[in-house]
């Protein structure tokens, strides 16, 4: 380390973690990076891994950069008058900082609601979306075999996803696309027999999206036979059922848990002022309430009066601006407020279908799917996820999607 540089400490991995270190001065900062996991996961694209439409390598990228270190740790804890974040991984050691940024994400969300931590599976990771995609397959081949009865059939091909946000839309679209394709191809006897059911506590899906798109959104469901519950809030949930508020009990063979999310372990941890006792409050500079040289951004934080959406541009936004705030302060030059500019919304529904919802455009249908994905790869963060993700399309579409059980 260089005296007269800065020690500045990001914690995470994510959007917001990534987007400071690309635009960060290493001229006038030590950076390191701490994270439990030493790459970058494109997470707009998660649900296209669940069933082999892009290939699970392709959406991530390295983390470790050159003149930057990392260490693959979690940060369990922050002395504030020491300017310490404990750390652990195999060992446990302490990292003194000058300035700290809090970029760890969230994790998923289940309410309390009894079982489902334990029998529900989530989609915020790259190993989640590997199980999700074994629990798919072995369901189809434990439903293939002679003498399954038909109740026990039935049950491992009904697919439930509980949350009508973008995750659980998408993925149910991507599992509709693979039963068109795949499933008509090698599953010819089971594929009449899946049925895809999407649970929402709230009134409609997609409820961040214009009406006149989540109505189109809902149709295009009811066509491909994807089943909505609205107004169905889950109250339990074991290994082979879930039961909704009622009563009413739904066997399934799959449980996609996507109702929102929750903080991590260490954002419990800290000892800051929460906003609702979750994500930490930050101020209009996305620094700490009360503290002057630590800042969150993401999912792990809220800005005072102006919540923001748990998204990925706002927290890459978020990273942008901290940077930039960063060199600025470096430089003793004057830093202004962070100001959020919404690019719109997308959302996959299905059979080349999408929406686009933009502040100047409201796009559905192909077309939209045409822009949803071009978006997309222009949002990779690499060149050779660019490809990646290009090469994985086109032998989905000519040789479709690989269906073996590693």
């Amino acid at each position: 380390m260089r005296p007269d540089r800065s020690r500045l400490v990001i914690l995470g991995s994510g959007f917001a973690a990534l987007s400071v270190l690309r635009r960060i001065d290493a001229r006038l900062y030590d950076v390191t990076v701490v994270s439990p996991r030493n790459y970058f996961l494109f997470t707009p694209l998660l649900p296209s891994t669940t069933v082999g439409t892009i290939e699970f390598r392709s959406i991530i990228t390295p983390i470790r950069r050159r003149g930057v270190r990392f260490y693959q740790a979690r940060g369990e804890g922050i002395d504030l008058a020491a300017s310490r974040v404990a750390c652990r991984n195999s060992v446990s050691f302490p990292l003194p900082y000058d300035r700290l940024v809090i970029a760890v994400g969230a994790v998923a969300n289940t309410f309390g609601v009894p079982g489902a931590a334990e029998h529900a599976l989530f989609l915020k990771d790259v190993e989640d979306a590997r199980r999700i995609r074994q629990r798919l397959l072995e369901n189809f081949e434990a439903a293939a075999l002679p003498g399954v009865p038909p109740e026990e059939r039935s049950r491992l091909l009904r697919f439930v996803i509980c949350g009508g946000g973008p995750t659980g839309v998408e993925f149910a679209a991507e599992l509709h696309d693979l039963l068109l394709g795949e499933g008509r191809r090698y599953f010819p006897q089971l594929v009449e027999r899946v049925r895809i059911t999407l649970v929402e506590a709230g009134h409609q899906i997609l409820s961040s999206f214009d009406q006149s798109l989540r109505h189109y959104a809902s149709e295009v469901f009811h066509r491909q036979r994807i089943e909505l519950r609205t107004d169905a809030r889950v109250v339990r949930v074991e290994k082979q059922w879930i039961e909704l508020a009622g009563g009413e009990r739904l066997p399934c063979g799959l449980l996609l848990w996507s109702t929102g999310n929750g903080p991590t372990e260490l954002v419990r941890r800290l000892p800051f002022q929460k906003h609702a006792g979750d994500r930490i409050l930050t101020d209009h500079y996305l620094r700490v309430l009360g503290q002057e040289n630590i800042y969150a951004a993401g999912d792990a934080s809220v800005m005072l009066g102006k919540t923001l959406p748990a998204t990925s541009q706002v927290a890459m936004q978020q990273g942008q601006y901290l940077a930039r705030a960063l060199n600025r302060r470096a430089r003793g030059k004057p830093v202004g407020p962070f100001e959020y500019r919404h690019l719109g919304m997308l959302a996959y529904i299905g059979d080349h279908r999408a929406l686009a919802d933009l502040p100047n455009f409201k796009g559905k249908g192909r077309s939209a799917w045409l822009f949803w994905r071009s978006a997309y790869l222009t949002r990779l963060l690499s060149v050779q996820a660019k490809i990646r993700v290009l090469l994985d399309w086109a032998k989905a579409h000519v040789f479709g999607r690989d269906i073996s059980r590693i």
